[in-house]
């Protein structure tokens, strides 16, 4: 019995040493994506940045001057396109959904209450004959 269980506890040694370093695995495709996405957005800010320093150039500023104006500037972009990322993020997984599911919402209760024009659901026409016609005198009101 002894055997038994020390034979179960190196077992469960081995596997939680065989998580711990898949943990490390588990990171290298997020490291792999973090890259893919990171490279263009930095090449995206440098092609931003890029002519704004250069004119501050231009107008005579001091070097240190120009690349700090530049490097806030190219900061302030990566802040804006890090907040608009999860603007973009929540607005897909959390506002779409929901919006989607009031459409269908409102769609089924109309569709089951008769429609909000009166229609009937199967679109045959109004659920209320219309009101009878005014006679008419001969003359025309223009």
């Amino acid at each position: 019995m002894w055997a038994g269980i020390r034979w179960l506890v190196l077992r469960l040694a081995a596997v939680r040493w065989l998580f711990k370093l898949g943990g490390l695995a588990v990171l290298l495709p997020l490291a792999l994506l973090l890259k893919a996405i990171g490279l263009p957005i930095l090449a995206v800010l440098s092609i931003v940045g890029l002519p704004i320093l250069f004119l501050l150039l231009i107008f005579g500023l001091p070097i240190f001057m120009v690349l700090m104006f530049g490097g806030l500037l190219m900061g302030l972009f990566g802040v804006v396109l890090t907040v608009g990322i999860a603007a973009v993020k929540i607005g897909l997984f959390v506002v779409l959904p929901i919006w989607l599911m009031w459409m269908v919402a409102t769609k089924i209760y109309r569709w089951f209450s008769g429609g909000s024009n009166g229609a009937k659901p199967d679109g045959a026409g109004p659920a209320t004959p219309p009101p009878p016609a005014e006679p008419s005198d001969g003359f025309d009101a223009a």
